[in-house]
């Protein structure tokens, strides 16, 4: 009930301000300051703004709407410009659209669009796509009435009879299961609450295991749930070290169900036969520090994919009847050069793919004689990975392909005759034509003498100079790296003449795992420092200039917004961070705070003083000083438990407090939504613009 009031407020107040037409921006609310001493090794530091972390005190919503009311005044004269863009970004998106039909056990399954309608209809066909078509889950009947909603996955019995899906309406990914019986279309009685969302049946259909979600949003326990007996749930696996996460799944083969928990460093799997749904599951290797694998299966073996004794990662396999570690042989070997990223195990074949040198490659294995061979594409692409391949018994590999300038393409591949079919490229409406674009790659060098490779894309015929307006994303955490797909949304800036640019820092694994490495922990620093160097190597070479270069981040990667806003707001004419991790050090020391544990490996644990220190030296709130800052969006969820709303809230109004030069620092916080934007297809695009319409304001384009 409250958070209805609150968006009944959020809503009225704008209306109020949009109906009003005013031309008088008011003065940008200015938060209270009520000291809290935070002191940890005999080092206190004084937060004035920590009663803002106070949730649903009146006194916060107010502050918050305030902000609000305050930003919509600033972006007021762009909100034609928001409806153009809008505009723009849907007329390339088909209004009914129909993915490629996926094969599962006699059926295809494909997901369709219907023009209006915010979210997609889950459908199947038995034996053939002439076959007649069956609506398993309208997500737009599930979202009726919510404001966000998004459903975690859908999970079908072996013998076709049930689906379980995970749905979330709230924005905080605590997800419910639902079981449906697809002969009736009826709901079954029970359901789950608290998971992930995802569950693994067993071969008889009957039992699900799923992943439970304690109150710190921690994946940590494992429950197996009998489906003609459901209010008996038997836990079968519980994670103790709150460092850890755990998941659960059913391989490809359907013939065991894997436990798998890791806390992204280490790791440790059990299995259980799926025939024997209430046998106890096996170890399969002890977890020890640094030490990771995943397990897939075929056939007479398990299959590992692994950084044992190899640090950018290999594949190894063990028969199923003793899987322990003594017993592994490789079948893949390490290579410096190259990182592997994902395995995946059919009946007669292995697909592994690699990353070197930030560009990707797929490589197959025949299971039978070990012969290997790299799928040829016929041309360079940039980004290359398995789309969605659920069959275990087949020799057909699906793939998806894009690079900046080029729509996304799914192929099948032939693994036996190595033959590749292009089953379709996603369409881009409104006279799109990928041939007046072009990209590139340049590298940047950082301080200490790492080659950090810079990807960008603009329109051809651009001539670059000091008023080129550019924009530079970066991420640089967990090891996610930062692929160039095409995003038709993009192509509005684009046309604008904006050049986008991605810097692929460290903490990313663009250039394999020792990437990663140099980018966490005790080297978070070299993130930030390398965003730096790719910002001055493109002023350095005439791409642009700092009156009309602007950063964009999101979550960690607001935490390099933040960072570089500190070190070098120099070189920025704007920042843009979207529900930014900031408050760094206050969040980390705080265990009952979700998801703190879980990521003591990504930044270390504050409770060591060498970590502390190490932390509170980069930690944007608690280095922000005064000094002329640029202007600045700052994004958050009310709702979002990944990053708390409160720290972009407390961030903004001390970025103010200790702002000596003329810049905006402005606030939006979302009242409806979590740590991911708007559900809808549709909705997404308003998020979008309104952000786009604020950088095309910094550059000064109107139209």
């Amino acid at each position: 009930m409250i958070l209805k009031n609150i968006e009944k407020i959020c809503l009225f107040s704008l209306l109020v301000l949009l109906s009003s037409s005013c031309t008088t921006i008011p003065s940008h609310p200015k938060a209270e300051k009520h000291d809290t001493a935070l002191v940890m090794f005999g080092d206190t530091r004084i937060d004035p703004y920590y009663w803002l972390s106070y949730r649903d005190s009146q006194k916060v919503i107010d502050y918050i709407l305030a902000e609000n009311t305050y930003t919509y005044a600033v972006m007021e004269s762009t909100l034609e410009l928001q409806k153009r863009l809008v505009s723009e970004m849907r007329s390339r998106k088909r209004g009914d659209d129909i993915t490629v039909p996926v094969y599962m056990n006699g059926y295809y399954y494909y997901i369709k669009y219907e023009e209006g309608k915010e979210y997609p209809i889950n459908c199947r066909r038995k034996g053939s796509m002439n076959a007649p078509e069956e609506i398993i889950l309208d997500e737009n009947e599930v979202a009726a009435g919510h404001r966000y909603c998004q459903i975690a996955s859908i999970d079908i019995s072996p013998d076709n009879n049930y689906m379980a899906y995970g749905v979330d309406t709230i924005g905080r990914r605590y997800f419910t299961i639902y079981f449906k019986d697809l002969a009736t279309g009826r709901l079954l009685e029970h359901k789950i609450e608290n998971t992930t969302g995802e569950v693994a049946w067993t071969k008889d259909s009957r039992f699900v295991f799923y992943t439970f979600k304690d109150s710190l949003l921690r994946p940590s326990a494992v429950y197996r749930h009998d489906i003609l007996q459901p209010y008996e749930d038997k836990l079968v696996f519980s994670e103790k070290d709150n460092t850890f996460r755990t998941h659960v799944f059913t391989t490809k083969s359907n013939d065991y169900i894997i436990i798998s928990t890791s806390n992204g460093v280490s790791s440790e799997c059990w299995y259980l036969n799926s025939k024997t749904p209430l046998g106890n599951f096996k170890l399969i290797a002890s977890r020890k520090n640094g030490f990771e694998y995943s397990v897939d299966h075929s056939g007479k073996y398990f299959y590992f994919l692994t950084n044992y004794k190899a640090k950018n990662f290999r594949v190894l396999r063990a028969p199923t009847y003793n899987p322990n570690l003594k017993n592994w042989q490789e079948i893949i070997p390490a290579d410096s050069s190259v990182l592997i990223l994902t395995m995946e195990a059919f009946k007669n074949h292995l697909v592994t793919t690699e990353r070197r040198d930030a560009l990707t490659k797929v490589k197959v294995t025949n299971l039978q004689t070990l012969e290997q061979h790299y799928i040829d594409f016929g041309e360079d692409v940039y980004i290359a990975l398995p789309s969605i391949n659920p069959e275990y018994n087949t020799n057909l590999f699906y793939y998806f392909y894009t690079s900046l300038t080029t729509p996304g393409s799914t192929c099948e591949y032939n693994m036996t005759t190595r033959k590749i079919r292009l089953i379709k490229q996603n369409e881009v409406l409104g006279g799109f034509d990928p041939s007046n674009y072009e990209s590139k790659r340049i590298w940047a060098t950082a301080s200490d003498g790492a080659k950090i490779p810079i990807s960008m894309v603009y329109k051809k015929g651009i001539e670059f100079s000091k008023e080129t307006p550019l924009l530079l994303y970066g991420y640089g955490a967990y090891g996610y790296s930062i692929n160039t797909t095409f995003d038709p949304n993009l192509v509005s800036l684009l046309d604008r003449g904006v050049v986008y640019s991605i810097a692929h820092v460290r903490g990313g694994q663009e250039m394999g795992r020792h990437w990663y490495e140099q980018g966490k922990l005790l080297n978070k620093k070299n993130t930030f420092t390398d965003f730096i160097a790719c910002a001055e190597k493109l002023i350095a070479d005439g791409y642009t200039s700092s009156d009309m270069l602007i950063a964009h981040g999101s979550s960690a990667g607001g935490m390099l917004m933040g960072a570089v806003a500190n070190m070098r707001p120099d070189l920025f004419k704007a920042i843009v961070a979207e529900v930014p991790f900031v408050d760094v050090l206050t969040t980390m020391l705080d265990s009952t705070k979700s998801l703190t544990t879980v990521e003591y490996n990504e930044w270390g644990n504050p409770n060591d003083s060498t970590f502390y220190y190490y932390i509170k030296s980069y930690s944007p709130y608690d280095q922000v000083k005064e000094q002329d800052y640029p202007n600045m969006l700052i994004t958050a969820g009310y709702n979002d438990n990944q990053v708390q709303y409160y720290e972009p809230v407390k961030w903004a109004a001390k970025l103010r407090e200790y702002n000596t030069g003329n810049s905006e620092i402005l606030l939006w916080v979302n009242m409806g939504l979590g740590h991911s934007q708007s559900s809808g297809r549709y909705s997404q695009l308003n998020d979008e613009a309104f952000v786009y319409a604020y950088m095309l304001k910094q550059w000064g384009i109107t139209d």
